[in-house]
């Protein structure tokens, strides 16, 4: 309908009130307008200039949502499924498996239609407002929101149950509910480190007791051994399944084509597209530029202090990536950033910090011979390849990444030997 029509003032404003009365979170509810896609949170007046200037997302009416009390369509529920990282900022995304061919066994499409049961499956006989998986999304987004603790969501779990009419499918423990969670790709792996950064026990030297370099025990207690725990872990998050997932989605695979098909080329610097370093990486590998879907990633990493003080006693390493290909207004957003090392603390590796970028060196370079991935837009599979264009840091952690000496007498990497250096006389 027209937007300057009294039938579509009536029908914004029936639908805001219908969305607060049913799927209210803090006095906020989820929008699909055009530019938002049901991604954020916001208030009556705020969703309403939105729905009034940018308009509905036209794909909303075709689509699965849970967010304002609606029943997923059974024609179509098993085709597409909505996934909801459960952020206020996540991407939702509507995902398209291949379908198993006869007497074939895929994990993936099985999985798949597991997690279909689950969206489908109400929270208790009854319910309207959530079904088993779009409750436990709710839970864990609230756990990390306001930091509760492991026992703390036990016991609310076991109150739930208690609470619940008979029949409820609520996981008992907070053990059954990433079990589901697990399904949807958000795991990560736990990987034992030397407590010196001297190396990882991964790969052959998974059953190592003692680091091969400094001959510190692997675990806490060298005494108490395997029980006391790893003196340090490593915290790996897959990139190569959150890549090929960014395919399974029509809507995202064909952002993923933007930077190729969707951008003007007007010799302005709007997007990474444009840069040397981009048109640098075509010309060498004209092969790989060939196919709008191969990724152009770029890496950061620093070390920060997750309990939000000024204190430098502690110091957590994140790497996270980011995916270039997307349009500008998407691939620096932070649900669009990937996540895949977490290097505890407490103190920074420094120089050392190779040694834990191994597995994530290795997925790249898998990524650059090609992975088989599933397009949803095309319904085929091709070949995936990334590659890594550059990184984000301070000065002093380029020094930790490239290897680069940044201080003293070189200290400069773009001049080189070049480098004007001057010693100060000793008084």
């Amino acid at each position: 309908m027209p937007r300057n029509g009294p039938e579509y003032r009536e029908g914004v404003n029936n639908f805001i009130q219908s969305s607060l009365n049913t799927s209210a979170f803090n006095g906020r509810i989820k929008y699909p307008c055009k530019r938002c896609a049901v991604t954020v949170y916001l208030d009556r007046k705020d969703v309403r200039e939105h729905l009034f200037c940018v308009g509905f997302d036209k794909n909303y009416a075709n689509s699965i949502w849970v967010f304002h009390g609606e029943e997923p369509s059974p024609s179509r529920v098993d085709d597409e499924v909505l996934s909801d990282e459960e952020s206020n900022d996540g991407p939702v995304m509507i995902y398209d498996f291949p379908q198993a061919g006869e007497g074939e066994t895929n994990l993936e499409v099985q999985k798949f239609h597991q997690l279909v049961q689950d969206a489908k499956t109400k929270l208790y006989p009854g319910c309207d407002k959530f079904t088993n998986l779009s409750f436990i999304l709710r839970l864990h987004q609230m756990k990390c929101l306001y930091r509760w603790s492991d026992t703390s969501l036990n016991h609310m779990l076991q109150l739930l149950n208690d609470v619940l009419p008979n029949g409820s499918n609520l996981p008992k423990n907070l053990y059954q509910m990433k079990k589901i969670m697990a399904d949807l790709g958000l795991g990560y792996t736990k990987i034992d480190a030397c407590p010196n950064d001297c190396m990882l026990y991964w790969k052959e030297k998974v059953n190592d007791e003692k680091c091969n370099v400094c001959d510190v025990s692997r675990w806490k207690d060298p005494l108490i051994g395997k029980k006391s725990g790893p003196a340090k872990v490593l915290r790996h998050f897959p990139l190569i399944p959150r890549l090929k997932r960014l395919f399974m989605s029509r809507k995202t695979s064909k952002l993923m084509r933007w930077h190729k098909k969707g951008h003007s080329k007007d010799g302005k610097q709007r997007h990474p597209s444009d840069s040397l370093a981009w048109k640098n990486l075509d010309e060498k590998y004209p092969e790989f530029a060939r196919d709008a879907r191969n990724l152009r990633l770029g890496l950061a990493s620093d070390g920060f202090n997750p309990f939000s003080n000024m204190s430098t006693n502690h110091s957590t390493c994140p790497v996270v990536l980011m995916v270039y290909n997307l349009p500008p207004w998407l691939c620096m957003k932070d649900s669009y950033f990937i996540m895949s090392l977490l290097i505890s603390g407490p103190k920074d590796p420094g120089n050392d910090i190779d040694v834990y970028l191994q597995p994530l060196i290795d997925e790249l370079m898998e990524l650059w011979n090609g992975v088989e991935t599933y397009d949803a837009l095309t319904n085929d599979t091709f070949i995936l390849r990334a590659a890594l264009l550059w990184t984000i840091n301070d000065f002093p952690a380029y020094g930790n990444l490239s290897g680069w000496k940044t201080k003293g007498y070189l200290a400069c990497p773009h001049c080189n030997v070049d480098t004007c250096s001057h010693y100060l006389k000793k008084k």
